[in-house]
């Protein structure tokens, strides 16, 4: 294998961006990176990259070299995951990121049930509301809300998601029901991280710059704004369902919402042949609730 040493390690530079990262997906120390590419690039008699303090790039070289070697990785990945496959049981460690709010509700009880049932596996879960590089953060597999960003990641549907606008019947009663997305502008709307809600008139995507003189990046935190008779929320369906059940909260301008969304499991295609893989995103389209209803 001496014409293999470096190989991973030059290709793990290049996909992320930095030796650094390529230290953390490997999971060894960034001092053990460089020596393993410096060796090869002896052995090869090529500089294959260009290091300065802020940055990596390939070198003419590098470029033709990486094109074989990521073929060369790729398939030595496959064929270490069809022989995992032949156990046909999930072992080994399983690193899953997902939104704080939806991981905490649906996707960690799901994990801990599956993890019952795979006494092997080892679980790595990160909950974050921001969206993790898989390949740099050596993720198998990412739970994401909403409209996908294009690339060249596979995504699976595994449920559906609706948002409402909500207001408290105090709120409503003192400022009034907005009947068309115009009203917006007389009204206190919380904010999250955005300023744009999201609607849909006569069938096509609408957005609206609402304001508000709160702000907060926690749905729950905007939740209990508009309980409180603070300004009208836009939130998911699994904020507000049984707010609007008890009638904490009514709904308003249900003629323009929007139309449902996706929540996905997304996974880079050197990691869809893995049992773990598989098995848990299967496992997670079966018991994810699917409708509104079911939450």
């Amino acid at each position: 294998m001496q014409d293999w040493e470096g190989v991973n390690e030059f290709v793990a530079v290049v996909d992320a961006g930095s030796f650094t990262g390529a230290a953390r997906r490997l999971q060894c120390s960034v001092v053990n990176i460089s020596r393993k590419v410096a060796t090869l690039e002896a052995t090869l008699a090529v500089r294959l990259l260009n290091r300065t303090t802020r940055k990596v790039t390939m070198t003419e070289a590098g470029q033709l070299f990486y094109q074989h070697c990521r073929v060369l990785v790729d398939g030595l990945q496959q064929a270490q995951q069809a022989l995992q496959q032949l156990q046909q049981s999930p072992a080994g460690k399983l690193r899953v990121t997902a939104p704080v709010t939806y991981g905490e509700r649906y996707i960690a009880p799901l994990l801990n049930r599956f993890m019952q049932q795979y006494p092997q596996l080892e679980l790595d879960l990160v909950l974050t509301n921001q969206t993790l590089d898989l390949l740099e953060h050596n993720v198998d597999v990412a739970v994401r809300l909403g409209r996908l960003a294009d690339s060249s990641l596979i995504a699976r549907r595994l449920a559906n998601r609706q948002v409402y606008v909500c207001g408290s019947p105090a709120y409503l009663n003192a400022h009034g029901t907005p009947l068309r997305l115009q009203d917006l502008s007389r009204h206190q709307c919380l904010l999250g991280s955005l300023d744009v809600w999201r609607f849909q008139e006569q069938g096509k995507l609408r957005t609206m710059r609402v304001h508000g003189r709160l702000r907060c990046n926690s749905g729950s935190a905007l939740l209990d704004a508009a309980r409180q008779g603070l300004g009208l929320v836009q939130l998911p369906d699994y904020y507000v369902k049984e707010a609007l059940a008890s009638g904490q909260l009514r709904e308003v301008l249900a003629d323009y919402r929007d139309a449902s969304e996706g929540v996905w499991a997304v996974y880079s295609q050197n990691r869809q042949l893995a049992p773990k893989v598989a098995m848990l995103v299967d496992y997670l389209h079966s018991h994810l609730p699917h409708r509104v209803g079911d939450l």
